[in-house]
């Protein structure tokens, strides 16, 4: 036996309303059709024939009066009401009323009486009809209403009862396979539909059924080995040396390996699992491992020991989209202490040098004194180039010593209220010399507003002297440098030094302020490559920043600012 389908069953029940309402609707149409004719069958074969002998009733009351008009319309209404004959006992009286309106026409008024009699036997037959015919109509308005009430009650009762099934009977599955969906996402796959219908909803049953059936099967094949994997995957994490911490998207907390635990001082249970936010909020380790911010070696004490780490955030794709990401921290400890056991060897040995530079500095001053006794060129020029080599190495000694006590956190800085105007005169009386003997002019334009910096006076000097001497070495004969302090209206004062030189290299411009960094090209015999490190350190301490913009062929301009006084 064919079982209907869900399409059909739909159609076969709008179907059903649909006749329900067109039998009421035929039904109404025939009643009332009936009773618009009886109403009609009323007025032309009954009221008619009133109206007809009440008009010879009157005409036949003034017949003396006016006989001619009288006349006249009388044969006219006999005529009409001759011809709407329509009840039984109506023609003998009209036929009557005929013979003797001929008489009366001929002169014998005694018919007047006879006439007017029969006219009210043909008004009594009438009339009589009337209330006959009123009777029956109401008689079949009143059993039109009996009959459609009564199919309408029970074409209403039908339809309620059809609104009120049909729709659980298409939602009630419908309810039940969502509930069976989100079991079959919980891992709930012994989930089962059980629909007695043997329609789509069926089918779609035993559809699910299956399904579930086969991930089942699947979930239970492949239990072991995804165990057995689990245990590898935390195998691995557990040996790794670098504190490792894993979260998928949502930010929960996937794994945390020993090393990890150990440093957060959590056990297990109360990290791996939970939300990194709330987490975070009772470990500052972590919340602080959880924020993207600047990177840079991370002080933890660990076992009442000073550790350094580095903190490195790895994203984790999985067929090119994002699954997750791994927080490593990698332990520098050793590198750390091996740079600043580096730094102490670089202050020690700088300091060493500069005494006996020093003393070789004297020397030559008094080597190049006339009254020792005069030179041939040749030794003189061996001088100047002895004295050249020991100045340098004498800056370059000062520099390792300055960069060595930033790198130690040892540099002292003298923060006070400093006007612009005073660093600007001790950098343009510093570098005057070197600018007149290339011939190069610095142009200085000042705030015109007595404004005050907060700052150490003699460290920002170095700098802007560190800024004009690159920019007077790299500037042609007779060029120009522009030495610009303005306000940038965010609470700091703007220093900028700009010369007109070859420029520099796009790719080499992010690397200009790191620490031995010469630009390729460069006159390696002019500097060390730490006057620029030393400069970011020296403006970064003072809460200030420091840039460069520079073009190829166009020249460079270096810039620092430092924030302005407040009182």
């Amino acid at each position: 036996m064919t079982k209907l389908r869900l399409k059909s069953k739909i159609t076969i029940g709008v179907l059903f309303l649909f006749l329900m309402l067109l039998l009421v609707s035929i039904l109404g149409y025939y009643y009332l059709d009936r009773v618009n004719r009886g109403s009609r069958a009323i007025l032309e074969d009954n009221y008619e024939s009133v109206e007809y002998t009440r008009n010879m009733l009157r005409t036949l009351d003034s017949w003396g009066q006016a006989p001619f008009s009288s006349q006249q319309e009388f044969e006219a209404n006999l005529v009409k009401q001759e011809k709407n004959v329509t009840e039984p006992g109506e023609g003998a009286p009209t036929q009557s009323i005929r013979k003797r309106y001929g008489s009366l026409k001929n002169g014998d008024s005694s018919q007047l009486q006879a006439i007017k009699k029969d006219l009210f036997a043909v008004m009594e037959v009438n009339m009589k009809a009337i209330v006959n015919k009123n009777e029956a109509a109401m008689e079949t308005a009143d059993k039109a209403l009996l009959y459609i009430a009564i199919i309408s009650g029970v074409c209403f009762l039908l339809g309620v009862t059809f609104v009120y099934n049909f729709p659980g009977y298409i939602a009630d599955p419908i309810h039940k396979l969502t509930e069976g969906i989100r079991g079959i996402a919980e891992k709930k796959y012994e989930q089962r539909l059980y629909f007695k219908s043997g329609d789509e909803f069926g089918e779609l049953a035993a559809a699910f059924n299956t399904m579930a059936q086969k991930l089942d099967e699947y979930e239970h094949s492949n239990l072991a080995r995804i165990l057995f994997e689990k245990q590898r995957a935390e195998a691995v994490i557990s040996s790794l040396k670098d504190a490792t911490i894993g979260l998928d998207n949502q930010n929960t907390i996937l794994f945390a390996n020993n090393e990890a635990l150990q440093l957060l001082g959590v056990p297990d249970k109360e990290l791996v699992g939970k939300a990194a936010g709330e987490a975070a909020q009772r470990n500052d380790l972590l919340k602080f491992l959880l924020e993207k911010g600047p990177g840079g070696p991370i002080k933890i004490v660990v076992n009442n020991r000073e550790s350094f780490f580095m903190r490195e955030a790895v994203d984790i794709f999985h067929e090119k989209e994002k699954i997750g990401y791994v927080i490593i921290l990698k332990n520098i400890t050793a590198f750390k202490e091996q740079d600043l056991a580096k730094t102490h060897f670089i202050a020690t040995i700088s300091h060493e040098l500069k005494t006996p530079l020093a003393a070789t500095d004297f020397s030559l001053k008094l080597l190049d004194d006339e009254r020792t006794g005069p030179l041939l060129p040749e030794q003189k020029e061996l001088l100047d180039g002895i004295r050249n080599d020991n100045r340098r190495m004498i800056r370059m000694v000062s520099e390792l010593l300055d960069f060595s006590k930033v790198e130690s956190g040892n540099i002292q800085l003298q923060i006070q209220p400093v006007k612009p105007r005073q660093i600007v005169q001790y950098a343009l009386d510093t570098v005057n010399k070197q600018a007149a003997g290339k011939q190069v002019n610095i142009r200085a334009t000042l705030p015109p507003d007595p404004v005050q910096i907060s700052a150490d006076a003699e460290k920002s000097a170095w700098v802007l002297v560190n800024l004009l001497t690159n920019a007077i070495r790299y500037s042609a004969p007779g060029a120009e440098v522009e030495l610009d302090v303005l306000a940038t209206g965010t609470g700091a004062l703007h220093f900028s030094v700009r010369d007109h030189g070859k420029g520099i290299d796009p790719a080499f411009r992010n690397k200009i302020f790191e620490r031995f960094f010469q630009v390729p090209g460069a006159d390696d015999a002019k500097g060390s490559g730490l006057g620029l490190a030393i400069a970011k350190e020296f403006i970064e301490a003072q809460g200030g920043s420091i840039g460069v913009e520079s073009e190829p062929g166009k020249g460079s301009r270096f810039w620092f600012s430092l924030p302005l006084y407040r009182s």
